[in-house]
């Protein structure tokens, strides 16, 4: 059966209390759905509160380098979809294999306390689906409870963009919270790789995570193949 995954985006298009403009960091959707397109695998979008997710104006400087995310700006179905993403209510999660939370900052705002997603990721999770990541796209796992009241990265290894990164880039003073503290201090066993802005990914079982944009592609490379695995001996869990 085709596996089925849920692109996880956000709807904040500023920084808190700022003018300063961020969004969705596009490639990390863009490299993503590239993979799993490859793959034959359905895919749909879902954010916050549904409709529009903005674009970070900085994910956006190099497209023509980009060409996944050249190819999505320049796809008018594509763009239409960023612009009517799916609600959570509106969400099954019995009909997902794997869920994947995308990143850019805005993600630190509306991620952490949507109960919307916190319950498809829970329900995918222990339906025996994945919960992967990239980037930002962790501060997304921070809060998931699981039915026993325990918090999904309690114990477990992953990466995210690291705090390092915040300061290169410049937007540790915009920034609401430093998310790898958070993460750590959730009991979550954080690696990040020696060296900023290269691709790092972990994996730990059926959390997989990627710590950069420059993650994403390999990220999804990760989940793809564990989906291929499953699909030739045990069924999917949204099959």
């Amino acid at each position: 059966m085709t596996a089925h995954i849920l692109h996880v985006v956000t709807n904040v298009d500023r920084y808190e209390g700022t003018s300063h403009p961020t969004g969705l960091w596009l490639s990390e959707l863009a490299h993503a759905w590239h993979v799993f397109e490859a793959h034959g695998f359905r895919q749909t979008i879902v954010s916050p509160h549904g409709g529009e997710s903005p674009l970070e104006p900085r994910s956006l400087r190099f497209p023509n380098s980009d060409a996944a995310a050249k190819a999505w700006l320049t796809d008018p179905s594509r763009m239409a979809a960023l612009a009517n993403t799916l609600d959570p209510a509106q969400i099954d999660p019995a009909e997902f294999d794997a869920v994947y939370f995308t990143g850019g900052h805005a993600v630190m705002y509306d991620f952490p306390d949507s109960d919307g997603l916190q319950r498809i990721a829970r329900e995918i999770w222990e339906g025996g689906g994945i919960v992967s990541s990239v980037c930002h796209g962790y501060c997304g796992l921070l809060n998931i409870r699981l039915s026993d009241g325990s918090l999904l990265v309690a114990g477990r290894t992953l990466t995210g963009f690291a705090w390092q990164e915040e300061i290169l880039a410049r937007v540790d003073q915009l920034v609401p919270y430093n998310a790898e503290e958070e993460m750590k201090a959730r009991g979550a066993r954080y690696r990040k790789a020696r060296l900023p802005f290269v691709s790092y990914t972990v994996t730990d079982g059926n959390l997989v995570t990627g710590q950069n944009p420059g993650s994403a592609r390999e990220t999804a490379q990760k989940v793809a193949a564990l989906l291929t695995s499953r699909s030739n001996g045990a069924s999917l869990p949204g099959s």
